[in-house]
């Protein structure tokens, strides 16, 4: 297995699309939490509290979302490009294979958390400054959100890897990514509030430090007082629906992979 990781991270290592999405998720998550600063004070709470530093520094979801897609083009990439054949003939095992690709996918994942958690938050500081307010929240509740931020980014990307080997279609299973993550689960969570934190994308938000529908965009954009689920809990939602997804596509479409 650990030869089977080392190949997965020199195969992202040495794609242009992982340091694309990278660059995508640092500078998008810099433009929303820009904005969410920008309107603190007047349809959000201003920076010097600590509810609107922290709706600043929590903006990591976009990072997330493409950590899945980053997981769908891994495994989907190569039936497109017909080279899963040659990865399953020199590793028969299919569940070898996906767990391998789901540890290294989810390490870059990580990644792409820990970079839009950091750089939210140093937006969100750099507003405060430039207002000479004092921080409001502490660095150890800082630095746990950028790093729930890499744990759900992690989480999202492994349950990618699950998709794109389902679905096989990277066209559709990149824009099943986007429509889930935006549209479904706003869908969902506004009209079934009980399963809200239940859901895949939201709760990866919410190991950021985001709060419950406050990943979503435009007019998904519904922030609740529902409580979130525990971060371990949370977690281990993400953990068992990856593992679930990934058990699936190794019983079914992966099976007539090699023709």
């Amino acid at each position: 297995m650990t030869r089977l990781v080392r190949v997965e991270l020199l195969k992202l290592r040495t794609m242009r699309v992982t340091y694309g999405l990278l660059a995508a998720a640092a500078a998008v998550t810099a433009l929303f939490s820009s904005l969410q600063a920008s309107g603190a004070g007047r349809s959000v709470p201003p920076v010097s509290t600590a509810a609107g530093l922290s709706d600043v520094t929590t903006v990591s979801g976009v990072a997330m979302i493409l950590a899945a897609v980053l997981g769908v083009i891994v495994t989907s990439g190569e039936f497109r490009h017909t080279n899963i054949t040659l990865t399953y003939l020199a590793t028969p095992d299919r569940r070898r294979v996906l767990g391998a690709k789901a540890i290294a996918t989810a390490f870059v994942g990580a990644c792409y958390g820990l970079a839009a958690g950091i750089v939210a938050t140093a937006v969100g500081l750099a507003f405060v400054a430039a207002h000479g307010d004092p921080v409001t929240v502490g660095a150890a509740t800082m630095i746990g959100h950028i790093a729930g931020a890499g744990a759900g980014a992690a989480l999202l990307a492994a349950l990618g890897v699950g998709v794109g080997s389902l679905i096989r279609s990277q066209l559709a299973g990149v824009i099943g990514v986007f429509v889930w993550c935006l549209v479904i689960e706003s869908i969902l969570g506004g009209s079934l509030s009980a399963i809200r934190p239940y859901l895949p994308y939201t709760a990866a938000t919410t190991l950021g430090g985001a709060k419950l529908g406050a990943g979503a965009f435009g007019p998904g954009y519904s922030v609740s007082a529902q409580q979130a689920l525990p971060f371990l809990a949370a977690a281990a939602l993400l953990a068992a629906v990856a593992a679930a997804v990934a058990a699936i596509a190794s019983r079914t479409t992966v099976r007539g992979d090699i023709t």
